[in-house]
Parts: structure tokens; C-alpha cells; sequence
């Protein structure tokens, strides 16, 4: 079983609504979330919450701090943004080979970073719930073409 690791900026919005959403659709993948800046033990934003109770997926997930743990633990480390992975690069060594923004990692071009909701409508949290899904599919796709 494949471990992925998605990483954001607070652990509340966009990597749990990752973790979230393989967790549901891809049962076969282990898959953790943990923020850049974040403590431990706070819930998903409530907008979050929302938006994937709206396309039926549950979310009991309490933040967590990436950790060099969780970076070992993990095959693959997915960021938000390219701003998660410069971090994790400078911070902590040798990750290189399994570290990238989520776009990039499905050779997206362009922007490789998902956008941040937090502040905005649960409107805009559906959207980037839409965006997180598509790119997971891509990722999912591509790791199995793989095995």
C-alpha cells in the first residue's frame, strides 16, 4: 500500500480535504495531511467541512505539523503549493525524490499551486475541493500506469 502525504499551510483546508477525498475514493492508498505552520489537534475549517459533506465524504481529521517523521513515513509528499515545497526542501534533506506540488506530480503546466479558500464561501471551498479531486484522479492515474 502506497503512503501519501499532503501537505498545506495549516493542516485545516486544502491537505485534509486531499486526505479526505483519496481516503474515500481510493481506500487502497494510506494517506496522511500535516501543515507547514501547524499545531496539533485543531479541526477542519468548518467551510471545509462543508464542502465535502456536500459530495457525501466524511472528515473527522485533526491537524498535525509535518514532522521528519511523517516525511519518512511517507512514499510520496504532495504539496499545495510550490511555496510547501521550497520549505520542506530547505528545511528538512533528503526528500527530493518523492517531494512535489500536487500539480506538478501530474505534469500540470503553469501555476503549480492550488489556491488557498481560507476566509472565502463555502462556494470557493467547492471549487477548490473540484480542483484537489481532479488532481488526485490525474495522481491515482498515474501511479497505477506505474505499477
Amino acid at each position: 500500500m502506497q503512503r501519501v502525504l499532503f501537505v498545506c499551510t495549516g493542516n485545516t483546508c486544502r491537505s485534509p480535504m486531499a486526505e479526505a477525498v483519496l481516503k474515500h475514493k481510493y481506500p487502497h492508498f494510506d494517506v496522511q495531511s500535516a501543515g507547514m505552520f501547524a499545531g496539533y489537534g485543531q479541526r477542519v475549517n468548518d467551510n471545509a467541512r462543508q464542502a465535502l459533506e456536500n459530495k457525501g465524504i466524511t472528515c473527522n481529521h485533526t491537524s498535525q505539523p509535518v514532522t521528519r517523521e511523517l516525511l519518512n513515513w511517507a512514499d510520496l509528499i504532495l504539496t499545495m503549493t510550490d511555496g510547501h515545497k521550497q520549505t520542506i526542501k530547505q528545511e528538512y534533506t533528503s526528500f527530493d525524490d518523492k517531494l512535489f506540488t500536487l500539480k506538478e506530480f501530474v505534469d500540470d503546466e503553469g501555476d503549480l499551486d492550488i489556491v488557498d479558500p481560507i476566509g472565502l464561501s463555502v462556494e470557493t471551498y467547492e471549487h477548490t475541493l473540484q480542483e484537489i479531486e481532479n488532481y488526485i484522479d490525474q495522481m491515482v492515474a498515474k501511479q497505477e500506469g506505474n505499477s
